[in-house]
């Protein structure tokens, strides 16, 4: 089986498969942030800047998932985190592609932010509706600056190091949340090789997904 029919959702605008992804991962973590908010009930946050997990529902003493909100209220926020992530997940997965898509994907993901979605949204959607805005649009910047080695490079490695990104995002909030058998000073090492990774694979996916899309032939792409 071929790389392209082992992957041909990815493969076939990659810049579309990173703005949905990323939209999914900023809706699925605005979505866990709500519970963990309205678990803490019908109270209010510490400020506008609070932690979403509440001191009897964390699973070790180390779990914090710090967040903004402009709802005074945390079971309002938790429940707003929560349609609004759903939304951004949606739109993100089935609309991004759209005119407009990459407007309103910004739109809901700053919605996102402000109550109670957590800090995912900031450059997850940054570089989510960058891509947007490069679906179905000609690629000549990339194939007149960027060096044909490396382009070809990063094409080669896609969609690996969107999918491994993914991996890293999710264990990263999951040792965050659930924590592991083991001290908190492994622990704290283990996050920030997991930080360093994900700074790191966050925009390389974006370039190898705009790089993979540069290598179509020239016919195949399309203008706005």
């Amino acid at each position: 089986m071929s790389k392209s029919e082992r992957f041909s959702w990815f493969n076939a605008n990659a810049a579309r498969a990173v703005a949905s992804v990323y939209g999914i991962l900023v809706g699925l973590a605005s979505i866990e942030h709500g519970i963990f908010e309205m678990l803490q009930g019908n109270v209010a946050p510490d400020g506008y800047f609070f932690d979403a997990i509440g001191d009897a529902y964390r699973f070790w003493p180390g779990a914090r998932e710090y967040a903004v909100t402009i709802i005074p209220n945390l079971l309002l926020t938790g429940i707003l985190a929560i349609v609004f992530g759903s939304l951004v997940a949606i739109w993100s997965a089935r609309f991004v592609q759209r005119k407009y898509g990459s407007t309103i994907f910004l739109l809901l993901a700053l919605t996102v932010f402000l109550v109670g979605g957590g800090f995912a949204p900031i450059f997850l959607t940054l570089l989510g509706v960058g891509a947007a805005t490069r679906i179905g649009k000609p690629l000549n910047w990339w194939r007149s600056r960027l060096p044909a080695g490396a382009r070809h490079a990063l094409a080669e490695a896609w969609p690996w190091i969107l999918i491994i990104f993914v991996f890293v995002f999710w264990g990263a909030v999951g040792i965050q949340v659930f924590g592991l058998p083991a001290d908190a000073g492994t622990i704290g090492v283990l996050m920030a090789v997991l930080s360093i990774a994900m700074v790191t694979l966050m925009p390389l996916a974006v370039m190898s997904g705009l790089a993979y899309d540069a290598q179509k032939p020239l016919a195949t792409d399309q203008a706005s």
